[in-house]
């Protein structure tokens, strides 16, 4: 007797040859397209993107500080990894660490006004490059079939837990 359940539902463990290549070229595709903002990032401001990441996290939390564990989380990096970057960004001026009052042994983050002047300078050029190697690609439904993907892929895969 033949199972009425389509193959996709009845658990198959392996993707096809045609969802492997999607896979593939979104993985490929996405790969290039992070290179690429970031290293015109990098040329056109001298901020690499975790740079840009934390300072645009920094600019838009109340007062322009965060807990550097929620900083973490926000912008899902393990503690470790923000903390070795942090002391890269406070020995350029970009960002100052001071121990938070309330809680003991925590430790916050400011935006310092070289740090929002740097992100400042970089914001027109980092969105116009975001206009020009993501936006002008799609059509108007591209970009939206796009949008859809990503909160599909969002939902799917909950919270992160790589902070």
């Amino acid at each position: 007797m033949v199972d009425a359940i389509p193959e996709r539902r009845r658990g198959r463990q392996l993707p096809t040859m045609e969802e492997l290549r999607i896979w593939r070229n979104f993985v490929e595709t996405t790969e290039i397209l992070t290179s690429r903002v970031g290293s015109r990032l990098q040329v056109d401001s001298s901020l690499s993107s975790g740079d840009y990441a934390v300072l645009l996290a920094l600019t838009e939390a109340p007062e322009t500080r965060m807990r550097s564990s929620a900083l973490a989380a926000h912008i899902g990096w393990e503690r470790s990894r923000l903390s070795h970057h942090l002391g890269r960004m406070e020995r350029r001026g970009l960002i100052r660490r001071e121990e938070c009052a309330t809680v003991p042994r925590g430790s916050q983050v400011l935006l310092t006004p070289v740090g929002a002047e740097a992100f400042q300078r970089a914001t027109f050029g980092h969105l116009r490059t975001i206009r020009e190697l993501f936006v002008d690609a799609l059509t108007p439904d591209q970009l939206r079939a796009a949008g859809d993907i990503a909160a599909a892929l969002r939902e799917h895969l909950g919270p992160r837990d790589d902070a």
